[in-house]
């Protein structure tokens, strides 16, 4: 069996999100010390990242909460979410060695995709950002898609696109049910990129580090 295809979700395994999150809510701190000025900066911080939920509450909902909270009166959650679709962009970290990493897997001649839950234009301003769009052969991103992972035909969408079969995929992201379990569900890989938040998280591999992942990826492809 030779791998012929690896997917990658973004958020969490290629954009260090939580880096970028909180570097992003410092600056738009700065940026609206305006009206924003008089609640303690690491107040305002710490709520935010605290609402978020690690990018699994919309930020319609986070910035109503922060407006009721701390009584803001100077702008309003439309401007504050406005604010953040305009500016997240440049805001983005990614995880170490993600170019290194690309360029060897393409080396390797493996055809990349991408499959990532989240708003379209959003994601693709994220994954311009980190310069890694030329990359990938294929990007899904949820809304565009009208379904999320771990919907399965989502994934088989993908692979249907690299024209490519299940066992010859491996996946790799950071949430073990919608990524790893997703895409074994489906007969691909998983590989899990390692996060705090979970634990015993059972995976084909475990990587923290994404260089890692091309000596995985050629694990599964043994010699003849």
């Amino acid at each position: 069996m030779t791998m012929k295809a690896a997917l990658f979700d973004l958020d969490g395994t290629l954009l260090n999100r939580d880096a970028s999150l909180e570097l992003f809510i410092k600056q738009q701190y700065e940026r609206l010390k305006g009206v924003l000025g008089f609640i303690p900066k690491e107040q305002y911080i710490a709520r935010f990242i605290q609402l978020d939920k690690r990018g699994y509450v919309w930020k319609d909902h986070v910035y109503q909460q922060l407006v009721e909270e701390f009584h803001l009166v100077h702008i309003t959650w439309e401007e504050l979410l406005q604010d953040y679709l305009n500016e997240f962009k440049y805001s983005c970290v990614p995880f170490p060695n993600l170019i290194p990493m690309l360029e060897q897997l393409k080396r390797d001649q493996l055809a990349l995709g991408m499959i990532t839950n989240g708003y379209g234009h959003f994601q693709m301003d994220n994954i311009k950002a980190l310069a890694i769009e030329h990359y990938f052969d294929v990007i899904l991103v949820s809304e565009w898609a009208g379904m999320k992972k771990p919907d399965p035909q989502l994934f088989l969408n993908a692979i249907e696109k690299l024209n490519v079969l299940p066992h010859e995929c491996v996946f790799i992201g950071d949430h073990p049910v919608n990524d790893v379990k997703g895409a074994q569900h489906v007969g691909m890989k998983g590989i899990w990129k390692k996060d705090k938040q979970w634990q015993h998280v059972q995976a084909d591999a475990i990587v923290e580090d994404l260089l890692e992942i091309p000596i995985f990826i050629d694990s599964f492809s043994p010699s003849c």
